[in-house]
């Protein structure tokens, strides 16, 4: 046994005496843990366990922070004493609170309080209109502020509109502005930006990005991935202050929503160091884990990359979960490619994307030329990486959205397991809109979790419009496979990807599900997407609990409603096992509860 997985096992035989002493060995499920009255029962209640028999339950008991019993009325009425406070459910269901395996929080909260297109479906005037706006708004900001934009839906532009940096620099204005598309893989900058970023037509094509330029050899001030690093890097960052309050924000947001713990898939020193901060001062409600980003530029050093990550889980990484909501860090964060949708097409593809050679009112698709990017890490640099990281107990968070950058992850993942199993090291593959059917059966060999982000899985826009012509129909009937993906063995987690999304957990859940958009997304939007047939209720509940628990490493702690776990669990307003699938996303949350405490609540239960 190496130093690696030595200090592995110790860690995992730490955690497991841990979980077994809070659980009680051989503690029946339904039974107390302790014939003692409890702190807290919440009874007559429709209690969806997400245990591994899916068992449906009436009542459960909370001793500090852990469920002390699982089971029926009459169990649960033993443990009443004079300090117990009861909660009568009315029969509303009681659920696991939702674990949402990615995500990008403080970005979220930024963008609930900063300049906002909404996602909106936009003309090039409304667009430029809405920014106007946010210029007219901050004045005060001339001539030299930056703006700076969230939320663009550049692949729902009305007409297929493509932006340019003449549409930004036509604003009234001097200040330099960056767009960032929703997808977060994309920019549109204006000549300003630009200039201050020092970006021309002579500037080197980066690493992991790529810089548009139109017939002349000028940039169009469209910057895909890395190419916008240097723009953000010229931006003044917003204060601590500022990091601490959009960190407060976006925990308002997710406990609304039901999420009690989240993990922030691209983290470093600033997004940690608020949350830490939020946790200071009392008022972390959720269970905070981190993926530290190695970027594909650090690639030339993995053991001085790896190292930095470490150096972060050191500093920042708080133990075992608590009743307590903590900070965790013991993931990393690789980007493999981009988006697969047009009018970006950097998911990196095994065959081309398909090119319309006709034109747009008589288009004839045929196979083009263009893959996308190759995988941003090479095989040997994440070889190196994945091993590295590894020995210091860092799991693998992989952003993989097209075939050819899931097979890559797959087959590092497959060379890691001769050195790891899956038990020791969780491998995650975040998005797989696009997967070879070669390779559906490939993450449950390999031991890698495909983190899906349901509410991609319907007709839209980018699935539609930016996707269906350009990826041929051999690959459309399998884009988006969550159930295919399910078949063949994988253990589905769910992650939503906000601020790429609205933050609207009960809409994803129910797409994934249906596969079908909202009713008033108009005609052409209609229908389900792809030939998959959606996941089951239970699936994507297992998804957005237990197996998204699994995910981080926390199943034994979070995740289900057992005896001897942490109490996270969330009341809603409906039951989602017994109402149209429609009217899931529906849903609301009455009251959010984390270790046993509740940290959000809606009306009186």
């Amino acid at each position: 046994m190496d130093i690696g997985q030595e200090f592995l096992a110790v860690a995992r035989r730490r955690l497991v005496a841990v979980a077994m002493a809070a659980i009680g060995v051989g503690v029946p499920h339904g039974a107390a843990l302790a014939e003692q009255s409890a702190d807290l029962i919440y009874r007559n209640g429709f209690i969806y366990t997400s245990d591994a028999h899916r068992s449906i339950q009436q009542a459960v008991a909370v001793v500090a922070g852990r469920f002390t019993f699982v089971g029926n009325e009459a169990g649960a009425a033993k443990l009443i004493g004079p300090n117990t406070v009861v909660v009568d459910l009315h029969g509303r269901m009681l659920m696991p609170g939702l674990v949402d395996g990615h995500q990008h929080p403080l970005s979220g909260g930024h963008s609930l309080l900063g300049c906002d297109l909404h996602y909106a479906r936009l003309t090039q005037e409304q667009f430029a209109g809405a920014i106007q706006k946010c210029l007219d708004e901050t004045r005060s900001e001339e001539p030299n502020g930056w703006l700076e934009v969230h939320n663009w839906f550049q692949e729902a532009m009305i007409g297929g509109a493509v932006m340019t940096k003449g549409v930004l620099d036509q604003l009234n204005t001097q200040r330099p502005i960056f767009v960032l598309s929703s997808f977060g893989h994309t920019a549109l900058a204006n000549s300003r930006a630009l200039a201050i970023a020092h970006i021309d037509a002579h500037s080197p094509q980066p690493r992991g990005g790529h810089i548009e330029h139109n017939a002349a050899g000028n940039p169009t001030g469209l910057l895909q991935d890395a190419a916008f690093a240097p723009v953000q890097a010229a931006i003044r960052p917003p204060t601590h202050a500022q990091d601490v309050v959009a960190a407060q924000a976006a925990l308002t947001a997710l406990n609304a929503q039901g999420v009690t713990t989240f993990l922030d898939a691209a983290a470093d020193l600033r997004t940690i160091s608020a949350f830490s901060d939020v946790q200071k001062g009392g008022q972390l409600s959720a269970r905070a884990h981190f993926a530290v980003l190695i970027r594909p530029q650090e690639a030339s050093d993995p053991a001085r990359a790896v190292a930095a990550a470490h150096h972060l889980a050191q500093q920042f990484d708080q133990g075992a979960l608590q009743a307590t909501p903590a900070i965790t860090v013991h993931n990393i964060k690789l980007f493999l490619d981009g988006v697969i949708t047009a009018p970006a097409m950097t998911g990196s593809m095994i065959e081309p994307y398909r090119a319309n050679v006709g034109t747009a009112a008589s288009p004839r698709w045929v196979s083009g030329t263009n893959r996308g990017p190759a995988p941003y890490f090479s095989p040997d640099a994440l070889h190196e990486i994945l091993l590295l990281a590894a020995s210091y107990g860092l799991q693998p968070h992989f952003h993989a959205d097209g075939d050819g950058a899931v097979r890559a992850a797959l087959d590092a993942t497959q060379i890691l397991r001769r050195s790891y199993s899956s038990e020791l090291i969780r491998v995650a593959i975040a998005h797989d809109e696009i997967v070879d059917r070669k390779d559906f059966s490939r993450f449950a060999e390999v031991g890698a979790i495909p983190v899906l982000s349901m509410q991609w899985e319907k007709p839209a826009p980018d699935t539609v419009d930016g996707a269906k012509d350009y990826l041929g129909p051999a690959r459309y009937r399998y884009m988006e496979p969550a159930a295919f993906l399910a078949d063949a063995g994988a253990r589905i987690a769910f992650g939503s990807d906000w601020p790429v999304d609205p933050l609207n957990e009960w809409f994803a859940l129910k797409v994934g599900v249906t596969r079908t958009n909202s009713a008033d997304a108009g005609p052409k939007y209609h229908g389900r997407l792809s030939q998959d047939r959606g996941l089951t209720r239970r699936q994507v509940l297992q998804a957005a609990t237990i197996n998204a628990a699994y995910e981080l490493h926390e199943d034994t702690q979070i995740g289900s409603i057992e005896v001897g776990k942490l109490a996270d669990m969330i009341v809603l307003d409906r039951n989602v096992m017994r109402i149209p699938a429609e009217q899931i996303a529906d849903v609301r949350v009455l009251r959010t509860i984390v270790g046993g405490r509740t940290v959000y609540q809606s009306g009186d239960l």
